[in-house]
């Protein structure tokens, strides 16, 4: 392939910026198609975005000969059978976070993968843009010495800004999404312990449903060792008041902490009598340097930015975290 021709399937709210746009914005890539099983809607995102082609039928785009690479933003629950289907079809893919509903899913993706001998790319995005890039550095350069441990507090209101909007509460089914609102951020925070520190040594925690509502938990809490003696302890709250809403990740070595907002856009670097402060301009479509470097992948340039290897460790903790 010289031109990566994208079809996306699940051309929902989480494309409308995020990452839709971005596929006509990155060097030889092109958004040719998107699919949604309410065909008005498939059509009126189609128009809206400049896209040539709109399916209601996900077989259809998968089939399509001018698509050549598809991107699966539905919720999770379809994401490993459309992915299989895609990747039989011969169409590499790039999938949307979580991976899939829990681990063993994502196993079957990955083997897939494999079996067909087709590219599959998981969409935790964060690895590609410059903030957790300067983090990675830091690390890398022992600006904090040795890491001793990171600690996590997302705690939000049940009227949460950070939350993405739907038109359906499907985050809080776990059928359909996993969990609740810790599988739809979780993923996130635990994928940059893996692309700081690499493979898990051990993990555990637990999850309840203090609020009585629903079927999901609300609140999670876990903990895991990584090599080189790192531990990692977090706890995820949906149920605080506002007045303690957080986003707080430090990450603690031998000579200072680095301290961050996940969904924040400022690092701030403390060392014995100095204190750095590194502040990063929004970017427009936040999957955009990830697309770029998936595109580059797809078409032989680049390494996997995020394999399906990669990603099974966070959902192998996110699965031990709510048990």
């Amino acid at each position: 392939m010289n031109e990566i021709n994208w079809g996306i399937i699940g051309c929902g709210d989480v494309t409308e910026v995020k990452s839709g746009p971005a596929f006509n914005k990155v060097n030889h890539s092109s958004l040719v198609a998107v699919m949604r099983r309410d065909a008005l809607k498939a059509e009126d995102y189609a128009i809206r975005h400049g896209v040539p082609k709109w399916y209601d039928d996900a077989d259809l785009l998968i089939n399509d000969p001018e698509v050549n690479a598809i991107y699966i933003a539905t919720p999770p629950l379809q994401h490993e059978e459309y992915t299989i289907k895609a990747l039989a079809a011969g169409k590499p893919v790039y999938v949307e976070k979580p991976m899939a509903l829990n681990a063993a899913a994502a196993e079957r993706m990955k083997v897939a993968s494999e079996e067909y001998g087709v590219k599959l790319c998981i969409a935790h995005y964060r690895r590609a843009q410059p903030m957790f890039l300067k983090i990675k550095d830091l690390l890398r350069e022992k600006a904090i010495g040795d890491v001793r441990f990171a600690q996590l507090q997302m705690l939000q209101p049940i009227a949460s800004d950070v939350i993405a909007t739907s038109e359906t509460s499907w985050r809080l089914n776990p059928s359909i999404s996993g969990g609740g609102l810790f599988h739809d951020l979780a993923p996130h925070q635990l994928d940059l312990m893996v692309y700081f520190f690499g493979e898990p040594k051990s993990f555990s925690g637990l999850s309840l449903n203090q609020r009585g509502t629903g079927n999901a938990d609300d609140i999670v809490v876990g903990r895991a060792l990584f090599s080189k003696g790192v531990v990692f302890n977090g706890t995820w709250c949906f149920t605080v008041s506002p007045s303690n809403k957080t986003d707080l990740f430090e990450i603690v070595g031998s000579k200072g902490k680095i301290t961050f907002q996940v969904f924040g856009n400022k690092v701030t670097l403390a060392t014995e009598g100095s204190l750095k402060e590194f502040v990063f301009d929004p970017i427009a479509h936040v999957e955009q340097p990830m697309i770029e470097k998936v595109t580059n992948y797809f078409l032989g340039g680049d390494e996997n930015p995020c394999s399906a290897k990669d990603a099974i460790l966070s959902m192998k903790m996110m699965d031990s975290f709510t048990i």
